[in-house]
């Protein structure tokens, strides 16, 4: 995931305070195993498991990331993925594969005809696409309301509502579901 869509989905901007940034350490990172492909008729992308032993799927491995956040990353990516546990290997600064660490990553789940046949451009999306991705889209709309709705008005994020988005009052009686959550999440 792009930083700053990293960025938009945690704390609700594109430039976080730096007391939030500091909370978060980003590392590149391969998968073996996995290929990602670009999602048909959308910007983003999919990864899925493959039997080639030579493929592999650059990302960013990151730590830091509580409770909240991941509550906020599972609502983003939606019902197509699933998060499941991986074992990348870090890189260094000269691009050199490094340890091996457990961590989660999203994997498609939806149907496999969804997917385009060649590679996502990450490329092409950082100059052509990103700004619908980090402005005011709507994109994001479905992780501010659940918060939202969640919040009862508070500020379960401790601190972390940037540009009145994420814990913006919206109003409405909130499921006991999403209270569970939220209070699970904090």
């Amino acid at each position: 995931m792009a930083p700053q869509v990293l960025h938009r989905v945690l704390y609700g901007s594109t430039t976080p305070h730096p007391s939030q940034l500091a909370a978060l350490k980003t590392q590149p990172a391969i998968l073996p195993q996995y290929v990602r492909h670009r999602v048909a008729s959308c910007d983003y992308p999919a990864i899925i498991t493959s039997s080639d032993p030579s493929a592999c799927v650059r990302g960013t491995y990151v730590q830091g990331l509580t409770a909240a956040d991941q509550w906020r990353l599972d609502i983003f990516e939606g019902d197509q993925y699933k998060r499941v546990k991986v074992r990348p290997r870090l890189l260094d600064a000269k691009e050199t594969q490094g340890n091996e660490v457990e961590t989660e990553t999203y994997v498609w789940i939806a149907s496999r005809e969804e997917l385009e046949d060649g590679e996502w451009n990450f490329e092409e999306f950082r100059k052509e696409k990103m700004a619908r991705w980090v402005g005011g889209s709507g994109e994001y709309e479905e992780v501010d309301v659940a918060v939202d709705k969640a919040s009862e008005g508070k500020d379960p994020t401790g601190g972390r509502f940037m540009n009145g988005k994420i814990t913006s009052k919206h109003g409405g009686e909130e499921e006991a579901t999403q209270t569970e959550i939220i209070r699970s999440a904090v």
